[in-house]
């Protein structure tokens, strides 16, 4: 993988309108936001060619820093977006940056048809665990009995499994890793950008001003440990007894393999009822 320099980051930023950022102290947004760009830049792809779309939320800032094609929408609605974007311009690279909240539960049902469908997207769902932006609500990743501010008491719901969700829906390559892990990240993202359908990686990542808070997990840096220490790699699941497994961050690829890609099946078919057509 390339050693993409720190310069780079910052000629892909707009820092002469955007900066400063939102983003509280030790989120973990910035630290994906430079994997993300590392990705791009190692597989030296025009930023022309690249769209990164997102919704509402603390991550869905992130094309508002970026010198990319880049579009903000609605709450829930950055996959419909990044659907119409890559169905009129199938060539380009489409990124949805999303988080927990805006993509698992408005925008839920987006992501399990885009997936289904197989369409060329990478999706970098950045999951928090909560709904940092609004003020620490519950979110569908919410893990059992953590503290929000819907769930003072705890959190009595179950959580969602993001990846096996998408990998139940359809999706081709599908991967996890936490925010810690960022060339594991920068990876992930250019296997995304090269895998010819449907791709959605998972980064857990870090909120310490409002989860962490609220469920006194200490500050950034013990976030930070707590990410590295509570992870496994997928190479390791079967080497280490169920009980050594449970509970645990498992980072890896989960799923990749080649099906075909929706874009590729429409113009396919807009070829043949052509062709139908001067038949006639």
């Amino acid at each position: 993988m390339a050693n993409i320099p720190q310069k780079v980051v910052h000629d892909y930023l707009r820092h002469d309108k955007k900066f400063p950022h939102v983003w509280c102290a030790g989120c973990s947004n910035g630290i994906v936001l430079g994997s993300i760009i590392r990705g791009v830049a190692s597989l030296e792809i025009d930023r022309d060619d690249v769209v990164m779309v997102s919704g509402i939320g603390c991550s869905s800032r992130m094309p508002v820093y970026v010198d990319f094609n880049t579009l903000h929408t609605l709450h829930g609605r950055a996959i419909a977006f990044a659907t119409g974007i890559k169905m009129y311009k199938p060539h380009l690279k489409v990124i949805v940056v999303t988080g927990d909240g805006d993509c698992t539960a408005i925008g839920g049902n987006h992501l399990i048809h885009a997936a289904r469908r197989n369409l060329d997207l990478t999706v970098i769902l950045i999951n928090n665990n909560i709904y940092g932006m609004t003020g620490g609500q519950a979110s569908p990743t919410t893990p059992h009995e953590a503290i929000a501010t819907t769930a003072p008491y705890g959190n009595i719901e179950p959580d969602f499994d993001i990846c096996k969700l998408a990998i139940g829906a359809g999706a081709t390559h599908v991967a996890r890793t936490t925010a810690f892990h960022t060339q594991e990240v920068q990876r992930m993202v250019v296997d995304s950008l090269t895998h010819p359908g449907f791709s959605l990686i998972e980064v857990v990542s870090a909120c310490p001003v409002i989860y962490g808070r609220l469920n006194k997990k200490g500050g950034p840096s013990q976030m930070m440990k707590e990410m590295r220490d509570n992870s496994i790699p997928l190479s390791a699941v079967d080497k280490l007894p169920p009980e050594k497994v449970e509970g645990k961050i498992v980072r890896g690829t989960l799923i990749k393999e080649v099906k075909p890609e929706y874009s590729e099946l429409y113009a396919d078919l807009l070829e043949r009822v052509s062709a139908m057509g001067d038949e006639e």
